[in-house]
């Protein structure tokens, strides 16, 4: 394993390290005006939600690596504490690249890269009308990291309203995951977008207490089949089951199938069943899976 000290390395090379590992990243697609008008928008990576109550966001538009200069989006904000979060889909991936170009003060990035300005209900920065989501906020205060280049400021910014587009809106009125089209943000040129296929739910483990992978017996834990993924769901069960339950898996039929063709075959044995579960798993039956293993 490559282990660096973090010291040993320039700021490029230490923010390529970690750009391409701390992913992927939503992107914050702000805006923000100055006293005297001037609207600017762009988009940081450096974003997430951090409190619903009260209901905060965090972004940072960091000191440039490259000349130690700061960007508009914070003078702005220094002047006008206030942002919209506009969050960034799909169809505007593009456009929003479009509007990171470093234009000069007084240039408005909504006309440069297309964009259609909306006006917001609370705050004096416009809104970005092709946003699935837009989230007005006022400025509690900014936290600078630091004086040197790539330092962060962290802008700490409380939603006052969200609009929401209904056409990604589920029928009880919620936000779907599938219709949103998000992208989010990568190392370098690198983007991902979350699309149906390859979105999956992982089960939480809130109201119950999972018994844990250590619980599981030996054989199970050191599996040559089963992933940690797959113990991860094993472990995840609120209990093991009883020894009549177990027993009762025997009549399955592709149990019964492998039973019958690996008697006197212990290893061969472990492995099919251990291959079975996998299965029951990949489907979400995680009980029938764990009286598999348990076999």
């Amino acid at each position: 394993m490559l282990t660096i000290k973090t010291s040993d390395l320039s700021p490029a090379q230490l923010q390529n390290y970690m750009q391409y590992a701390i992913a992927p990243r939503p992107i914050c697609f702000a805006t923000t005006i100055d006293k005297a008008g001037n609207i600017n928008l762009s988009p940081f990576s450096f974003f997430n939600m951090f409190s619903t109550n009260p209901p905060m966001c965090v972004f940072s538009p960091a000191r440039r690596v490259r000349d130690n200069t700061t960007k508009h989006t914070l003078e702005n904000i220094l002047e006008v504490k206030e942002c919209v979060i506009n969050i960034v889909n799909y169809p505007m991936v593009q456009q929003m690249s479009l509007a990171s170009t470093e234009y000069a003060k007084g240039v408005n990035e909504f006309e440069k890269a297309g964009f259609t300005m909306l006006p917001s209900q609370l705050v004096k920065p416009p809104r970005v009308a092709e946003a699935p989501v837009q989230m007005e906020c006022t400025v509690t205060e900014v936290i600078h990291l630091g004086e040197n280049p790539g330092a962060g400021n962290l802008i700490l910014a409380e939603v006052k309203l969200i609009h929401i587009k209904e056409e990604i809106l589920d029928a009880e009125g919620k936000i779907d995951q599938e219709k949103i089209d998000l992208v989010a943000r990568l190392g370098g040129d690198w983007y991902c977008r979350v699309t149906a296929d390859n979105l999956f739910k992982v089960a939480k483990p809130l109201t119950t207490l999972g018994i844990g992978v250590d619980a599981l017996p030996k054989g199970v834990r050191n599996s040559m089949v089963l992933t940690g993924n797959d113990l991860g769901m094993l472990g995840n069960v609120e209990h093991l089951p009883t020894d009549d339950e177990v027993d009762a898996i025997r009549n399955s039929e592709t149990v019964k199938e492998i039973l019958d063709a690996t008697i006197g075959d212990a290893n061969n044995r472990e492995r099919e069943l251990h291959d079975f579960a996998k299965q029951l798993l990949s489907r979400g039956s995680v009980n029938e899976a764990l009286k598999v293993v348990l076999l």
